[in-house]
């Protein structure tokens, strides 16, 4: 786009929609930042981690896992705001030797849709909001495959830093030569026909809730005590992705969220007494026990918490405790500041071929 340039026409529909930098940024990333040149957020594709504080209860209701298989082009959707048409005379829900359905495959929960609710946005996007968000990513995934430049001069000294964390903490400032390994998603998630503005539905903003005062007591003792050591005095100070301990962000979970960057991909073995769910990024793998529940000890916190699964009709619920303590402070991400008494519930249903319906409670 040229130096000035405020805008894209997008046609959805009919409707020429205008792609301004800055209500793409609030689509895209959740909150409200100062002005960019407007290059420089399309062609980064705006995609961006969100982390959040929060200590009680908050839920999603998301459109979150399709087959691998399925289609990842970059064009605007044609009707995002139609619900989409199954024939049900078609489709039989496929189901295991003992008559469960059947949730084995290859998944993924790539969207552009970010987890927390930009401020001032409904619920429910409009076909124009759609438009801008899978078209931004649209001219974004173009942009990265642009060929490089071999006599481009090199980068200044300490190289490029674009504002976005996720990008810069990647690259370190130095950027890449393409976009070829990045897949952070080309769509909005839909759930039940409607593009949501946000992975979060309740509270009704959409919003991570705010730390309680002793949620912000014990991030106050964890700083207190990490500011003895230096960011790379020891290992443990590293962040968990760093050593490939866990997956970026929340991918594995619970509760299993995007990360806006690449490898959002998951394999589902199901067997009759147990589910187990791989996460590309960095391999981690859930086991899930069902049948009759018997807790972990208190003191035994295993990576991604102690899961347990039960069905209630043809809808897989899951709740898992004992998080980790390295998991629920400045490396979750998704709830930092939770106390080891915290529990996420996940529910799993079979909507269609090539979709399964993701809720999770915290």
């Amino acid at each position: 786009m040229a130096p000035g340039v405020t805008g894209v026409p997008l046609l959805l529909s009919g409707y020429p929609v205008p792609l301004t930098a800055r209500l793409l940024r609030v689509l895209m990333e959740g909150v409200v930042w100062p002005d960019q040149a407007e290059d420089d957020i399309i062609q980064s594709n705006v995609r961006r981690l969100r982390g959040g504080t929060m200590t009680t209860r908050f839920s999603a209701s998301l459109l979150v896992l399709c087959f691998a298989s399925a289609s990842l082009g970059v064009a605007p959707s044609a009707a995002v705001a139609e619900a989409p048409t199954f024939d049900v005379q078609q489709w039989v829900m496929p189901r295991t030797p003992d008559g469960r359905p059947d949730l084995q495959g290859n998944w993924s929960n790539a969207t552009l849709t970010q987890i927390q609710r930009a401020p001032g946005l409904g619920p429910i996007l409009t076909p124009q909001q759609v438009a801008m968000m899978e078209g931004g990513a649209a001219l974004g995934a173009q942009a990265g495959s642009a060929a490089s430049d071999p006599d481009r001069e090199a980068p200044p000294a300490g190289g490029i830093w674009t504002g976005n964390p996720l990008a810069d903490g990647a690259s370190g400032g130095t950027g890449g030569y393409n976009s070829v390994y990045i897949d952070g998603g080309t769509r909005v998630a839909v759930y039940n026909g409607q593009p949501r503005s946000s992975l979060i539905t309740n509270p009704e903003n959409g919003r991570i809730p705010p730390l309680t005062q002793e949620a912000m007591q014990r991030a106050a003792e964890r700083r207190a005590f990490n500011s003895q050591f230096g960011e790379f005095d020891n290992p443990e100070n590293r962040p968990l992705a760093d050593r490939c301990l866990m997956s970026f962000g929340s991918n594995a979970g619970p509760p299993m969220l995007p990360n806006y960057f690449y490898n959002n991909n998951y394999t589902i073995v199901q067997t009759p007494d147990h589910i187990m769910i791989m996460t590309e990024m960095v391999h981690d793998t859930r086991i899930i026990r069902l049948g009759e529940r018997v807790p972990m000890p208190e003191h035994i916190r295993p990576w991604m918490g102690d899961s347990w699964g039960h069905w209630e009709g043809d809808v897989l619920v899951v709740e898992t405790t004992n998080l980790p303590t390295a998991q629920l402070n400045k490396h979750g991400y998704v709830y930092p500041g939770g106390s080891e008494q915290m529990k996420v519930v996940e529910r799993f249903s079979r909507a269609d071929e090539s979709t399964i319906n993701y809720e999770f409670t915290v």
